[in-house]
């Protein structure tokens, strides 16, 4: 293994640490689990398909603002720079260790019952949604793909949703590549269409080749969505106004187990369904609900501990580094590894019920 990164890789990967070890506004879980020894044992070692931890550290070193910092270049890099995946995994994950197991998936088919209305008079909660993301056996991630495993990965997709017959979820694949003026307007709208990585992504190597091989399918109804190709291979998305999280969660499931039968996905024996960012591994279940809570967040420093308390994300609307306004919220369950599906969203559900019950009785 040893001396098969080039020099200058690993003269980048060394010069990469001095500058986080001297950011001191810095304080990304990157810079703090990247310690010198780490970088020692490392900077020498590559994956079967090239990578180096470079490719690991390098969105963290140019964005010294990130909070993770690391991302998973091929699947094999979670197991061979363990060193440093490991304790950012296990701080970020609530304590996953590197002895835990994630469990066996159980997307919670029997419980859906379980989850009523949380909002049934519409007052609080304006849209719910339930999402995962799958990476497709074989190919590795966005840093080590090329142009042909783009096209091969989109192609295999567009034919699995040719073949869809379910009328709930049947409906149209829109290649982002060659898109014309109306449908990109119509896909913007509708908040369906993902830009370009944003500088996290870009500093990762995630946005070669664009736009080839990314895409959009949604059914009729506009309930269900499948990314292909933005940060991760597929981005599968199940969603609606209001807050019947059960029939948002019904929908998902019986989209993933479709495109399942069909699509082998990535699997890890310790960490569960892989992805490109550590932050969604597991289950990579995020659920999450668009709500309405101005009296309890007008307090923003104890709106945020009751939040972290319940293991709730709190962001604004428009996604991840966003602002907020009118006292609406993104708030989705943190934790997606070394718990099952069904608890993920169960997490945000319990969360949220206790939010709306908080805001109820505020004055």
């Amino acid at each position: 293994m040893a001396n098969t990164v080039p020099a200058d890789v690993q003269k980048k990967i060394e010069e990469g640490f001095a500058k986080l070890q001297g950011a001191a506004d810095c304080k990304s879980l990157l810079k703090k689990h990247l310690t010198k020894e780490v970088v020692d044992k490392n900077k020498s070692k590559k994956t079967r398909l090239g990578a180096s931890l470079l490719d690991v550290i390098q969105s963290g070193v140019e964005n010294l603002d990130s909070g993770v910092g690391v991302y998973a270049p091929d699947a094999e890099a979670y197991t061979l720079f363990s060193d440093l995946f490991n304790p950012v995994i296990e701080e970020y994950h609530n304590g996953f260790k590197s002895t835990d197991t994630q469990p066996a998936m159980d997307l919670g088919e029997k419980n859906i019952g379980d989850l009523a209305d949380l909002d049934p008079e519409n007052k609080f909660i304006v849209s719910t949604r339930v999402r995962c993301g799958r990476s497709l056996q074989g190919y590795p991630f966005n840093p080590c793909l090329n142009e042909t495993n783009y096209k091969m990965m989109e192609s295999r997709m567009k034919e699995i949703f040719a073949g869809i017959t379910d009328p709930e979820l049947k409906g149209t694949y829109y290649p982002l590549t060659g898109m014309d003026e109306e449908t990109k307007k119509k896909l913007i709208a509708d908040h369906f269409l993902f830009k370009e990585g944003d500088r996290f992504l870009k500093a990762a190597n995630a946005n070669r080749f664009w736009p080839t091989g990314r895409g959009i399918f949604h059914n009729e109804k506009k309930t269900f969505l499948v990314w292909v190709n933005e940060e991760d291979h597929l981005r599968i998305i199940s969603m609606q106004n209001g807050g019947n999280v059960g029939e948002v969660l019904g929908r998902l499931i019986k989209g993933l187990n479709l495109v399942a039968a069909k699509a082998p996905f990535s699997r890890h024996p310790r960490l569960g369904w892989l992805t490109f960012c550590p932050t969604n591994l597991g289950t990579t279940v995020r659920a999450s609900v668009h709500i309405k809570v101005p009296k309890i967040s007008a307090k923003a420093d104890e709106f945020k501990k009751i939040c972290d308390e319940m293991k709730l994300q709190i962001r604004g609307i428009h996604g991840e580094h966003s602002e907020t306004k009118d006292g609406i919220y993104d708030v989705s369950n943190k934790q997606r590894l070394g718990l099952t599906e069904y608890q993920a969203v169960r997490q945000m559900y319990d969360g949220v019920k206790k939010l709306i019950e908080l805001e109820k009785a505020a004055a």
